[in-house]
């Protein structure tokens, strides 16, 4: 009996070093303005950049001239950033492990920008847009200001006027 307790605790107790923090998958640390966790950034990043590529593969089939010019520009930028995170991970700078699929809420998102053709879809593509790229600005501003991986905080730190750029970028479609 002893023994089983003991493997619950420590069960228990490893859990939390294996998932994403609670506050950064409630959104509670981007509230706060609370850097998240190396892994949580990471697996944040790379799911962020798998549903950037997949999305506006999309919008370069589907969209109007104006969202097949910004597909482009995402599929180009977005490819860089996830291939300069694999390599940090890939050097050892980083220790932290890639997803290698979308999480529910991304593919949810991404079946429902499917769904849709013509102004449906340009609709839809473009909140998306909008709202991906203000949560990842959130999310590399709060790693860069208190990440805990030097090489990746300066990493986020550089990333990120691309990703304000992408973000007025995002803006300016639904004008």
């Amino acid at each position: 009996m002893k023994r089983i307790v003991l493997i619950a605790a420590a069960l228990l107790t490893a859990a939390p070093a294996f998932a994403q923090s609670v506050g950064e998958k409630t959104g509670v640390n981007s509230t706060l303005g609370i850097s998240p966790a190396t892994a949580d950034f990471v697996k944040e990043v790379a799911i962020s950049d798998m549903f950037e590529l997949q999305s506006n593969k999309l919008a370069e089939e589907r969209g109007n001239p104006a969202e097949k010019s910004f597909a482009a520009t995402m599929i180009k930028d977005h490819t860089k950033t996830s291939d300069e995170l694999k390599s940090l991970i890939k050097s050892g700078d980083v220790k932290a492990d890639l997803p290698s699929a979308l999480d529910s809420s991304h593919q949810s998102k991404l079946d429902k920008l499917n769904g849709y053709k013509g102004a449906d879809f340009s609709s839809e593509f473009n909140s998306q847009q909008v709202s991906a790229h203000k949560d990842a600005v959130s999310l590399f501003e709060r790693y860069a200001k208190g990440g805990d991986n030097p090489k990746l905080k300066d990493w986020a730190g550089k990333s990120l006027p691309a990703l304000q750029h992408h973000l007025d970028m995002a803006q300016g479609l639904k004008k």
